[in-house]
């Protein structure tokens, strides 16, 4: 892809890996929303600073098999189903060594400055894809298939971070609000059911969205412009929710969601629409945590890849041959795909 275009296919030499790389055969890519803004938001320079060069491969989001390995490899051998991590940072620092790539202290060391493969560097929306490293593989747990892990390594290792930071606030009479039932926010409902004891609120603008979320474990659910502030307030008892989600960023969905929170509890915006969200003393309640966050670590991935494996989380996949990829990203923005669009090679 290049910046300001849609994505097209284009052949490509299969990569070559070099000392302590590896190669992976496809087995699925994501394609995700992150994607549209890459092609539609970026212009020319405007990352430049930090590595980002197109045109590159698009797919972030990878699983596979191992298919060769370069000299000084030793985890992997060929065959091994495998789900790639994401953030290429640079291995060393504080925040790389406890798994946190995506917040690397030392972005000139970087494989790619804030970003990996399918963001930066070639990913995985092709037969093959180069890891620069064996520390951002991860072994599949047993009866995962590489098709269901692709989408977890961001639609699912995503929100699990974002849930995972609140835990401590998801308690039995707590209530969290997950807006935008989408490829995140789907794996969102999920996550919260398999892993906390708090009422699960939805919201979206498509029946269809809520419906699925109530399939996978919300209580209530609300679609948008449904009085949605004082109906969260009745079920909360006129508190609001102690954890809220933002998983789509615009203005509209901030504004709704610091009206949703209560004293103490924590607003998390994940989607990246652009939106701004004022703030002033008065704007949220008491000790409202605000905060963004940008993926998850390598060990957070690993723990969900287990709950996957043990059928507590299961992505919603619509499967796509490669050709049919750049057909796959006009449906994603038209808001045509539901769950998470995989592109299998």
């Amino acid at each position: 892809m290049n910046w300001k275009s849609e994505a097209e296919l284009v052949e490509v030499l299969k990569p070559t890996p070099g000392p302590g790389q590896v190669v992976i055969k496809i087995g699925g890519a994501g394609a995700c929303h992150s994607d549209l803004h890459l092609m539609h938001d970026f212009v020319d320079g405007q990352h430049s600073s930090i590595g980002w060069q197109p045109p590159f491969t698009l797919g972030h989001e990878n699983a596979g098999w191992i298919d060769s390995i370069g000299a000084g490899v030793s985890r992997f051998r060929e065959g091994d189903p495998v789900a790639v991590y994401g953030a290429w940072g640079c291995g060393e620092c504080g925040k790389c060594k406890a798994g946190f790539e995506t917040y690397c202290d030392n972005p000139a060391n970087s494989v790619i400055p804030g970003g990996g493969g399918g963001l930066g560097l070639d990913g995985g929306m092709a037969e093959y894809m180069l890891v620069p490293s064996e520390r951002l593989l991860l072994d599949l747990p047993e009866g995962l298939k590489p098709i269901d892990a692709a989408p977890l390594t961001d639609a699912a290792l995503t929100p699990y971070h974002a849930i995972r930071r609140s835990w401590t606030k998801l308690t039995p009479d707590a209530f969290i609000v997950i807006i935008g039932i989408g490829g995140l926010g789907h794996m969102a409902v999920q996550i919260a059911k398999a892993t906390t004891a708090a009422t699960i609120i939805a919201i979206d603008s498509k029946t269809e969205a809520l419906e699925l979320a109530t399939s996978l474990g919300a209580k209530y659910t609300f679609k948008v412009g449904d009085e949605i502030q004082s109906k969260v307030k009745d079920l909360t008892g006129g508190h609001g929710a102690e954890v809220v989600l933002d998983f789509v960023g615009s203005e509209q969905t901030m504004a709704l969601g610091a009206s949703l929170c209560r004293v103490l509890g924590d607003f998390t915006i994940v989607g990246i629409a652009g939106g701004v969200l004022p703030f002033s003393f008065f704007s949220i309640p008491y000790e409202t945590s605000l905060q963004t966050t940008y993926w998850g670590s390598r060990v957070e991935l690993a723990e969900v890849l287990d709950l996957a494996a043990h059928h507590l989380i299961t992505p919603k996949i619509s499967k796509f041959n490669l050709e049919d990829a750049p057909q796959v990203y006009l449906d994603l923005a038209a808001g045509k795909i539901e769950g998470r669009a995989v592109i299998v090679p």
